[in-house]
């Protein structure tokens, strides 16, 4: 058939697309206050009704309504225990029925983790409603995120206790908490949430490689703060200039030795995955060893050579490697997870959190999950206590 015979496509706009797209043409340019009228609106034209952004606080505890024109309002829900929670743990959709309608959940799905949930209320259901609800989703979640950059609005929603200074500068320094890509998976947790000082992880997921970063500063309060965001903007300096884990140890040992007085240091861990093969490597500098989690059971400590921590000005670090195999999880942490303990008592210790980690692994959960519930249980454990930060960081190599 010629050419001209085959006919134009359509181009007709549906509802559905009319409905997308209105919501994106009007959200380039809206101020970030307007996002709450701006999402009831749209959800409304499919006769939805009692919408909510509900988001992440920063214990990791409760989802927290958005406030503002057009949003219902409501008290936090517990994550462990609501709908919603169970929407926002497992990445899916949760529909409940009411004597009025269905309530359906939908994560707001941000790099493959959700950042919140938008809940809604319909009389009835359909894959339709399904279908575009599930795309607004997805579209709000990439708005927030975007005009997250530019507002205190979502960041005061998620703070539902008084936040040190400290801590306010470690949050700014971290990436999402969680990815979750095809070929690799990273969740990590800190605590105190509201008062970490000298903890901090990075990560960037550039091309097939994955870097990897945790440290501790020593210290407490606005000291360790500073010199965590220096260590940490030395390692993001370094690793964009695609230089080796030795030469990123060096470039970050000299940056916190210019700044900070000789006994001031920084212990720190950096990883390099290849998401092709499962090929890692790191350089330990005054770090607990990671722990290589194989067949949901921990298998071995990742011990290697060691360094001097950061700004004591270590000799060139030895780089060791490990194959993976896909479904392999690594887990870092601070010492402050081992060796916190209730008053009086002996410290946690690396067998105690063994054990938790296999008994957790066994209900075969996803790493941002595993990393939650095991910071969480470990808190608990300890009576709720902190006197230390005490920061993990969950790999998994999906393969």
């Amino acid at each position: 058939m010629a050419a001209g015979q085959r006919g134009d496509p359509d181009r007709s706009e549906s509802f559905g697309e009319e409905l997308l797209g209105g919501f994106l043409d009007g959200a380039h340019e809206l101020p970030p206050h307007l996002v709450a009228p701006h999402v009831a609106g749209t959800v409304a034209r499919l006769g939805a009704r009692d919408p909510q952004i509900l988001l992440q606080d920063y214990g990791q505890q409760r989802l927290v309504p958005l406030p503002g024109e057009g949003l219902a309002a409501g008290d936090p829900q517990p994550i462990d225990s609501s709908e919603a929670g169970r929407c926002f743990l497992d990445s899916r959709p949760v529909e409940l029925a009411l004597a009025d309608g269905v309530r359906i959940h939908l994560p707001l799905l941000h790099g493959g983790d959700p950042a919140g949930v938008l809940s809604v209320t319909l009389d009835r259901v359909d894959d339709d409603d399904r279908r575009i609800l599930r795309r607004i989703a997805g579209l709000v979640a990439d708005m927030m995120m975007i005009k997250n950059g530019y507002t205190d609005l979502f960041f005061r929603t998620r703070r539902t206790e008084p936040m040190s200074v400290a801590a306010e500068i470690q949050w700014s320094l971290l990436p999402p908490l969680a990815m979750v890509m095809p070929r690799v998976a990273v969740a990590g947790v800190l605590e105190p949430a509201y008062d970490v000082a000298g903890d901090s992880f990075d990560y960037a997921y550039n091309g097939d490689t994955l870097h990897l970063a945790m440290i501790d500063a020593m210290g407490h309060g606005l000291d360790a703060a500073t010199m965590a965001t220096v260590a940490i903007g030395a390692y993001r300096h370094a690793r964009r200039t695609s230089i080796e884990l030795s030469e990123i140890y060096a470039f970050m040992d000299r940056a916190v030795a210019d700044q900070f007085a000789p006994d001031h240091f920084v212990t720190a861990q950096m990883m390099r995955l290849d998401t092709n093969t499962g090929s890692l490597q790191w350089v330990n500098a005054g770090h607990p060893a990671p722990l290589l989690i194989r067949g949901h059971r921990v298998v071995r400590r990742l011990d290697s050579p060691t360094t001097l921590p950061v700004g004591f000005g270590g000799s060139e670090p030895q780089v060791s490697e490990l194959p993976l195999e896909p479904g392999d999880r690594v887990l870092c942490f601070t010492d402050g997870l081992v060796e916190e303990h209730e008053s009086g008592q002996e410290p946690f210790g690396e067998e105690q959190l063994i054990d938790l980690v296999n008994r957790l692994e066994e209900t075969d959960q996803g790493v941002r999950a595993v990393a939650r519930d095991l910071s969480h249980t470990l808190r608990r454990a300890r009576g709720e206590a902190t006197t230390d930060d005490a920061t993990l960081l969950l790999v998994e190599w999906r393969g």
